[in-house]
C-alpha cells in the first residue's frame, strides 16, 4: 500500500508502471493469461457536469492485463497504477454498508477474542481498516485497537465511530513507528488488502515487524482458484494488483520469516474467500496442507491452469451481451445493483452503456448522485427500484446476491427480476 507521490495527471498519457518481473519474488518471464483491454479506474466515480462526459478522451483508461509467475505462482496485473491515485481523497468504498460483511467481521473478531484470550492488556491492529466496521466489534471486550487506512473518508468515519485510526499507507516504516509507540500487536488483521498492495515486500516486512513473537496475522482475500473456476473476471481491476492462492501466499510470507499455518474458506464471501493464518513459528495445519497439495495436483501452480480462462471470459461476455440485447429488443428496461468496482470492470469490458443499462442503484450515500466510470450511468438510491420498477436488475454486486434479493423483496413481489452475470449469465428465480 506504499505511496509514491504520483497523481492521476502523471499517468493519464502513459500505462502506469509496467511490470516485467514478478511483484512478489522478482522472477522474470511473466506469462500473460488474460487481457480485458483498457478500463477506467473502477472507483473513480464522476460527477454531473464533469468534462469527461462530453469529451471521453478526458477520462483516463488503463490496461487490464493479467499475468502468471511460474516462480511463485502469483497471478498479477502487468500494469500497476500508483496506490495514491487509486486510494484518493474521493475513494468511495465504506464497508459498513454491507450487513453481510459487518456480520462476517463480527464473527471474526469474536473468534479471535476467544481463541487468543484477548482483553484489556492486548493490542489489535487492522490494516486497511476502512470505516472501522471490524474493529468496532472489539469494543465490548475492551480490547485496545488501532486502525490503519490510507483513504481519508473511511478513516474519518472510523474515528467518528470511536475507532482510533491512522490515515496512512502501511509498510515497514509505519510498522516500526506503531511498534515504538504502542508495542507489538498480539493480532494483526489484513482483510481484503493484500490484493491492493503494489510493494509486497515492504507490506509483508511491516507485518513481520509489528506482530508479537507469539502473535497471529490473519489475512483475507478472494481465492484465485474461485476467480478462474467461476469465471469471476469482474474481480479484476486496477485496485487489485494481485490474485492469490495458498501457494503464492506461503512463498510470499516465508521470504520474511513468517509461516502460513492455517487457512479457512468462505465460499459465499466475495465469490469465494480464504482467510490465511500466519505466524512467526511454523505450525502448519492439515487443512492448509490439503489446500497446498490440491493446488499442486489440480495445476493451480502452473500457467496451463490459466490459459483457458481468457476464452471462457470472452464467452461469458458474449452470452451477457446476447441476454441484455435480447431483453432490450423485447422492450424491457434494465437497471443494475451495486456501484461496485467489479461492476465497473463488468460494464466497461462487456460494453454495458446507458443504452443497455439505464442506471445503477447503491445503498452507499457517498456514491449516490455520482456516475459510473466509463459507462456513465447515474447512481441512485436503492429505493428507485420499487419506485421506478425496471423489469430486470443486473447484479453488479452479485457477491451479495442473497442479501440484495432479501432486501428487495418488494421489488421482486411486484414482478421484478434479477440477473446474475457470472459465471454464466442467468435470470434468477
Amino acid at each position: 500500500m506504499g505511496g509514491g507521490g504520483r497523481s492521476l495527471e502523471d499517468v493519464v498519457v502513459g500505462r502506469g508502471s509496467v511490470s516485467t518481473t514478478c511483484r512478489s519474488c522478482g522472477g522474470e518471464g511473466l506469462e500473460s493469461v488474460l487481457d480485458l483491454g483498457s478500463s477506467p479506474i473502477a472507483n473513480n466515480l464522476l460527477r454531473t457536469g464533469d468534462p469527461a462526459l462530453s469529451n471521453p478522451g478526458l477520462e483516463p483508461r488503463f490496461p487490464l492485463e493479467v499475468a502468471f509467475c511460474a516462480g511463485c505462482s502469483l497471478v498479477q496485473l502487468v500494469d500497476a497504477l500508483p496506490a495514491e491515485v487509486i486510494f484518493s481523497s474521493s475513494y468511495p468504498y465504506y464497508s459498513s454498508f454491507s450487513p453481510m460483511l459487518v456480520a462476517h467481521a463480527g464473527q471474526h473478531a469474536r473468534g479471535l477474542v476467544a481463541a487468543r484470550d484477548l482483553g484489556s492488556g492486548s493490542f489489535v491492529v487492522e490494516v486497511a481498516s476502512n470505516d472501522g466496521y471490524l474493529l468496532r466489534a472489539f469494543d465490548e471486550h475492551d480490547v485496545p485497537v488501532l486502525g490503519v487506512d490510507p483513504s481519508p473518508g473511511p478513516a474519518a468515519a472510523a474515528r467518528e465511530a470511536g475507532v482510533p485510526t491512522l490515515t496512512d499507507f502501511f509498510g515497514l516504516s509505519l510498522a516500526q513507528k506503531i511498534r515504538a509507540e504502542h508495542g507489538p500487536a498480539d493480532v494483526l488483521i489484513a482483510n481484503n488488502v493484500l490484493a491492493h498492495v503494489p510493494d509486497l515486500d515492504d507490506f509483508v516486512a511491516g507485518l513481520a515487524e509489528l506482530v508479537a513473537p507469539d502473535g497471529l496475522i490473519t489475512i483475507e482475500n478472494p481465492y484465485v482458484r474461485e476467480l478462474v473456476d467461476q469465471c469471476e473476471f469482474d474481480t479484476i481491476y486496477h485496485e487489485h494488483y494481485c490474485y492469490y492462492s495458498c501457494t503464492s501466499v506461503a512463498r510470499l510470507v516465508e521470504r520474511h520469516g513468517l509461516h502460513l499455518n492455517d487457512a479457512e474458506f468462505f465460499p459465499d464471501l466475495h465469490g469465494g474467500t480464504l482467510r490465511w493464518h500466519v505466524g512467526t513459528v511454523p505450525r502448519r495445519s492439515r487443512r492448509v496442507e490439503d489446500l497446498l497439495r490440491t493446488e499442486r495436483e489440480d495445476g493451480v501452480t502452473d500457467a496451463s491452469y490459466y490459459r483457458g480462462f481468457a476464452e471462457r471470459v470472452q464467452q461469458s461476455r458474449a452470452d451477457l451481451l446476447e441476454l441484455v440485447h435480447g431483453l432490450r429488443d423485447e422492450g424491457h428496461r434494465i437497471a443494475a445493483y451495486g456501484a461496485a468496482a467489479k461492476g465497473s470492470t463488468l460494464a466497461n469490458y462487456v460494453g454495458l452503456t446507458t443504452d443497455l443499462v439505464d442506471y445503477v442503484v447503491d445503498r452507499n450515500p457517498h456514491k449516490q448522485g455520482m456516475l459510473m466510470p466509463g459507462t456513465h450511468q447515474p447512481i441512485r438510491p436503492v429505493e428507485a427500484l420499487v419506485q421506478d420498477k425496471p423489469d430486470y436488475v443486473l447484479l453488479y454486486a452479485w457477491n451479495f446476491a442473497e442479501e440484495i434479493m432479501a432486501q428487495q423483496a418488494e421489488y421482486l413481489r411486484r414482478g421484478g427480476r434479477f440477473i446474475r452475470p457470472v459465471p454464466t449469465p442467468e435470470v434468477l428465480s
